[in-house]
């Protein structure tokens, strides 16, 4: 399978399980923080938020 077949699985899971996708992309950043001290914590918040409007973009 390449890249684009395997993105575009990621994202019809996420689509069909939005509701547990949201607290998941909370704890990874949260994750990503922890790990670096919290040194990037303004571009963990931006790929936080840009992954949420991905999934609920999904959802159109």
């Amino acid at each position: 399978m390449d890249f684009k077949g395997l993105a575009n699985k990621a994202l019809g899971l996420a689509r069909k399980n939005s509701s547990k996708v949201d607290p998941l992309i909370e704890k990874v950043g949260d994750a990503v923080d922890k790990k670096t001290g919290g040194k990037y914590a303004s571009q963990v918040d931006k790929a936080q938020e840009a992954a949420r409007k991905a999934v609920r973009d999904q959802q159109k």
